[in-house]
């Protein structure tokens, strides 16, 4: 087997760092090219090669993909839901141009796979709310949740059409204390743990009772990798998987963390986000990750908030 050499675009975001530092660890770092827009990702210098790139310039991303010898790409540069809404034309043009660079240069330069990550926002307010299963009506209403969806159908197009093998999944809310959010509308969850340690009390922008799909970045990373790491023909699914691990409250996730911190006090003022929130299932069905690859989360509300308060205190 000839070795992998490896692009993660969007390299210093919330996911793409850990994701940058664990592929190194797996395939050696100089098999992991890390790039992005921005600087790079302070947890990342030293750790291997970085380039800056624009995931729009595709003529600079190809010679890069040939200059460097690259048979995976990992795309993670996006607009979030948050943020999407408050730019809806840039965020529809870097969600869906980006990815149709990469699968376009995918399938000239036969590369041996493509990850693109979707999102529980393809679902709409018309997706049942709980359980929500693999195939079920999906109207989103974000501008975040259109362009997922319209990139999952193009990537089941290039696998269809040019047998290009690329994988997604659709993440929850993602929760990790190494690099900050990005603009999501699960990001609550994130800043509730540094305001817990620095502040003792924390003002959430969603209502108490609203509940969401949530997993740990560990657990992200791992499914991340496990569905790269599955054979071809154990892949059913190639819009993108439903993936999942918990979902909790913001009351819930106050108790979890008054469990370490007694005198935490949470306050609530819903914002725009609300709506958002709103619009998504409230849990989500993944048993067609669980039995295609064997995925198995780790993490639950009460192990991960002890995990975040040692890392971040």
């Amino acid at each position: 087997m000839h070795k992998e050499k490896i692009l993660v675009i969007g390299a210093s975001g919330q996911i793409g760092v850990e994701l940058t530092l664990a592929l190194r660890k797996m395939h050696g770092a100089a098999q992991v090219v890390a790039a992005d827009l921005r600087e790079q990702n302070p947890l990342l210098a030293g750790t291997g090669p970085y380039v800056s790139l624009d995931v729009m310039n595709k003529e600079m991303l190809h010679v890069q993909i040939i200059r460097q010898n690259i048979t995976q790409v990992y795309l993670l540069a996006a607009i979030l839901s948050a943020t999407g809404e408050k730019n809806p034309s840039l965020a529809w043009n870097l969600n869906m141009q980006g990815l149709l660079n990469v699968l376009d240069i995918a399938r000239e330069e036969k590369l041996s796979k493509v990850f693109w990550p979707s999102s529980i926002a393809v679902f709409g307010p018309s997706s049942p709310r709980v359980n929500c299963p693999q195939q079920t009506i999906i109207e989103p209403t974000t501008i975040y949740g259109i362009s997922k969806y319209a990139g999952e159908f193009w990537c089941n197009y290039y696998w269809q059409r040019y047998g290009v093998d690329v994988r997604s999944l659709r993440y929850p809310g993602l929760i990790s204390y190494k690099s900050a959010p990005g603009g999501g509308t699960t990001d609550y969850a994130v800043e509730i743990y540094h305001e817990a340690l620095s502040q003792r009390s924390y003002t959430c922008f969603l209502k108490q009772d609203t509940y969401l799909p949530m997993m740990y970045m560990p657990d992200a990373i791992r499914a991340t990798i496990e569905l790269m790491e599955a054979p071809a023909d154990r892949i059913s699914v190639r819009t993108s998987y439903n993936l999942s691990a918990m979902s909790f409250s913001p009351a819930e996730i106050a108790v979890s963390i008054q469990k370490q911190i007694p005198d935490f006090r949470m306050a609530y003022q819903p914002d725009y986000r609300q709506s958002i929130a709103d619009s998504w299932p409230q849990s989500i069905d993944d048993s067609v990750a669980r039995r295609d690859w064997g995925w198995k989360h780790e993490y639950d509300l009460d192990a991960m908030t002890v995990d975040m308060l040692q890392n971040l205190g």
